[in-house]
């Protein structure tokens, strides 16, 4: 029994590893949202000081180039962290059910050692 109950507090630390990945990714993916919002407002603002819109002008300002540069590359890496997410809840989920089979195989062993005491003592 002892066994089984560190292997329950192993599988919840587990559990609890694979809960906080998920949502640490999730909090780069609204950080980069949030910085790609910020860029956006600075290339309209450099858009509209330069009075050019179009990037393939060849005054278009270089500043916003850049920032289009970078905001195209947080793009790309929240694209890559949906799919670590995905990946990441799938392993929350498998971890949840190895759980739950320790946790009922528990309950299944209290019950049966409960019965077996009252088969003894009657």
């Amino acid at each position: 029994m002892k066994s089984r109950d560190s292997l329950i507090r192993l599988k919840r630390f587990q559990l609890e590893e694979k809960r906080r990945r998920v949502r640490q990714i999730e909090m780069m993916v609204a950080e980069f949202t949030r910085m790609i919002g910020d860029l956006d407002r600075e290339i309209a603002n450099e858009e509209k000081r330069a009075g050019i819109a179009d990037p393939n002008h060849f005054a278009y300002p270089t500043y916003a180039r850049a920032t289009s540069v970078r905001r195209d590359n947080l793009k790309s890496s929240i694209a890559e962290l949906q799919g670590q997410i995905e990946e990441a809840k799938a392993a929350q989920e498998e971890a949840e059910a190895e759980l739950l089979k320790f946790e009922s195989l528990e309950v299944r062993d209290k019950t049966n050692d409960r019965l077996a005491e009252a088969v003894a003592r009657a």
